[in-house]
């Protein structure tokens, strides 16, 4: 029995050495892609930006204190701040109402339009004008036939931000 717990022993030790080790295979700068922004990111990028070891305790930092969320939306511990948000209701709604919204789009009207500038928080006294702007500009917004919601989504901000 203690031949084997010495060995079980042995394996973690090795696997602990091997573990902080720098990666061969990574490329300069996958400290910042693989870990991202946050405490964690500021805390150990002076240490040792290739280890795997400063990663993760990056990582598991950032994941603890729940700091990079903090830091995305208030754009500060390195993060940058997204230039739009977009509520959950308005991803799911677009998701769930493609060919929808698309039809309205394309007619200038409708439900699909209403909900989505409510959505958007468009003055009602703006609605009229809101589903014009996105009728004239239903080409750069359904850009092809497979395009995805979340493109979707961006495009009509981009258009909107350029009215």
């Amino acid at each position: 029995m203690k031949r084997l717990i010495a060995a079980a022993g042995s394996s973690l030790f090795l696997a602990g050495v091997l573990f902080m080790l720098p990666s061969g295979a990574s490329a300069q700068g996958a400290y910042d892609t693989n870990t991202g922004c946050g405490l964690g990111n500021m805390l150990f990028e002076e240490i040792g930006q290739d280890k795997i070891l400063y990663q993760v305790f990056a990582v598991t930092t950032n994941g603890t204190f729940g700091n990079q969320t903090f830091g995305i939306s208030s754009g500060t511990l390195g993060c940058a701040q997204p230039s739009t948000f977009v509520s959950n209701e308005l991803q799911r709604f677009v998701a769930d109402n493609m060919d929808a919204l698309a039809q309205d789009m394309a007619a200038g009207r409708g439900e699909a339009v209403l909900t989505l500038a409510e959505l958007m928080e468009v003055p009602s006294s703006d609605h009229a004008a809101f589903a014009a702007l996105l009728q004239a500009n239903f080409n750069n917004i359904y850009t092809s036939s497979s395009v995805e919601y979340n493109e979707v989504i961006e495009n009509i901000n981009r258009v909107v931000a350029n009215s």
